[in-house]
């Protein structure tokens, strides 16, 4: 069995994804640049229902009010913490294939990671409706993809296929919750997790991952960019 490569999921409804998204970007960036990017989202009445044909049940729950206000104060916090500005969207009736299989239009034309950057900006900084195909048309316009095709997206059956496939993908991975980082067989999940990953990736010890590059190449062989962490067999 071939090796998989190390991937993240993420969210474009997400907070914690898109806190991740900005501690990657900028502490991190090569391991952004190393990683497969997978986007995941709750299904709409549709795509369950093509889950179901494929007998795939998503392990999604609906989410107590308590924790959505326990969300919002966090989500306060470590906007606070990174020196960012939250304008939280009011989300009424979401379709999130809306904006998730708009970013396979991005990807396919080059642009998925500039995409993504421009959507998350859209709802967590500009507090606008990623639901709503004239702002995914809007985006996608101002990257130079196909504005139809991306606002239209949700409406495309190979699209939804694709997606229906991403999602399937998720459950076989044991995807749970955003942000979700997989290397070999270690998974990572939240945002607090992210320097673990990126320890992970890099074969280094996790209180290495803030050490500058003269440090980095000052540690042993064992411990280069892109090493297996040590573990045996390495099939993930």
């Amino acid at each position: 069995m071939a090796k998989k490569p190390p991937r993240w999921y993420f969210s474009l409804r997400s907070p914690y994804s898109w806190f991740a998204y900005r501690d990657l970007t900028k502490h991190h960036p090569d391991v952004l640049a190393a990683v497969q990017w997978i986007p995941f989202w709750e299904p709409d009445a549709h795509s369950r229902e093509l889950l179901a044909r494929m007998g795939v049940e998503l392990p999604l729950v609906p989410m107590a009010r308590e924790k959505n206000f326990y969300i919002l104060q966090d989500t306060r916090r470590l906007a606070e913490d990174r020196g960012l500005e939250v304008t939280w969207p009011l989300d009424r009736e979401p379709v999130w294939e809306v904006s998730h299989l708009a970013y396979l239009v991005a990807e396919d034309a080059g642009k998925g990671k500039e995409f993504v950057d421009a959507v998350y900006r859209a709802r967590w900084q500009e507090s606008k409706n990623i639901s709503s195909p004239a702002v995914i048309g809007e985006i996608a316009a101002e990257l130079g993809l196909d504005a139809d095709r991306a606002a239209g997206a949700a409406d495309d059956p190979d699209l939804r296929a694709r997606g229906v496939g991403i999602l399937a993908a998720s459950a076989k991975d044991g995807l749970f919750g955003v942000p979700f980082f997989i290397h070999g067989h270690d998974k990572f999940w939240g945002v607090d997790r992210v320097d673990a990953f990126v320890a992970a990736l890099r074969g280094v010890p996790r209180d290495a991952v803030a050490l500058s590059d003269a440090e980095l190449a000052a540690l042993p062989a064992t411990a280069e960019a892109g090493g297996d962490a040590g573990h045996a067999g390495g099939c993930g």
